[in-house]
């Protein structure tokens, strides 16, 4: 949810990240052995690579409001397992069900120069990386690349020789974006059964205060109560968060309610609340109540409330009064037929 992004607190200033990717490169994978202290140069670079490759093809938050956390455990590498990272995030979010925009691949391109003899390759190995004169990774999509980075271990690189490796690393990403198809073509239409589930709706911003309640009173009850996440953007827009549909659903009707402006005259349906000997109380809305009188239940002469309505009764109400404290009226009769007087 909103409240799983990454805060981070740097030169710019305070901001939050919704997508995140862990690149994790342990000693083992190079055949090594000796302890891991704490994160490497390399797993922050390459997976900031992996990360910004990535990330273009997310969806917004409007159409997908995830904090997505992506986590590439690499376990072998003789060649460029950032690009690798690219790869299978973009087929782990698909098979997750994240409506991506387009699959994203990434290779990585070496050269081999000798004077004025060169040779550009194709998904470099560790030794052709070591022994080289070129690491250089590109990463993009069918339409055009969204990461790039190069190392060089000669003065200098000549355009022609840039132009043709694009060209040939373009090559090479169509041919496994085309690999990657066979396996899964597009993002699945649904998210995993195990993905928390959301709801989106919206309060108006004057009416914030009064949901979240005095010192996140309110929030906090109904989190408790539907066992979900709720976070209230400051322009009014919500997101509700849980792993039970029906509590979500009825946490979005609570917050909806907060859009609704009880107009005189207007019909609502409504449910029982409390009964008294002098009417009942009716909900039209959560925080939206009023009073039937029961004179107001039927046109017949009602001597008991309960002989009309129980609590837990759906009716229909019209509104025909708010009072100067703005407490409502509502009648169950003005919505029936008036019966004709007997002629008798």
């Amino acid at each position: 949810g909103k409240r799983d992004e990454q805060m981070l607190d740097n030169m710019e200033g305070l901001s939050y990240k919704k997508h995140i990717l862990h690149y994790n490169f342990p000693t083992f994978s190079v055949g090594e052995a000796r302890p891991k202290f704490s994160v490497s140069r390399r797993e922050i670079g390459h997976g900031n690579l992996a990360e910004r490759a990535i990330v273009p093809s997310l969806p917004d938050f409007d159409e997908f409001p995830y904090t997505i956390r992506l986590v590439s455990e690499i376990l072998e590498s003789n060649g460029s397992s950032s690009m690798a990272t690219v790869c299978g995030s973009s087929l782990a979010l698909m098979d997750a069900g994240v409506p991506v925009k387009t699959p994203i691949a990434g290779i990585a391109m070496g050269l081999i120069m000798e004077g004025k003899k060169y040779s550009i390759l194709t998904d470099i190995l560790g030794t052709e990386d070591h022994i080289g004169d070129m690491d250089f990774k590109v990463a993009g999509s069918d339409k055009g690349i969204t990461a790039i980075q190069m190392d060089l271990k000669i003065d200098g690189l000549p355009m022609d020789i840039m132009k043709e490796a694009l060209k040939q690393a373009k090559e090479g990403r169509l041919h496994i974006l085309s690999e990657m198809e066979k396996a899964l073509k597009t993002h699945r239409g649904k998210l995993s059964e195990y993905a928390p589930k959301i709801g989106q709706s919206s309060i108006p911003v004057d009416r914030i205060g009064d949901f979240i309640g005095p010192g996140g009173k309110n929030i906090k009850a109904i989190c408790a109560e539907y066992e979900c996440e709720v976070n209230v953007e400051e322009d009014g827009k919500c997101v509700v968060m849980g792993n039970i549909q029906e509590n979500i659903e009825d946490v979005v009707q609570i917050l909806d309610s907060y859009n609704l402006v009880p107009t005189v005259g207007e019909s609502y349906d409504a449910e029982v609340v409390r009964i008294m000997d002098f009417g009942a109380f009716v909900k039209i809305a959560p925080g939206k109540e009023g009073l039937v009188h029961i004179s107001s239940l039927s046109w017949e002469h009602v001597k008991n409330v309960e002989d009309i309505v129980k609590i837990g009764d759906k009716v229909k109400v019209k509104l025909t009064k708010i009072d100067n404290l703005g407490r409502y009226d509502f009648s169950m009769k003005a919505l029936m037929e008036r019966p004709e007087k007997s002629t008798n």
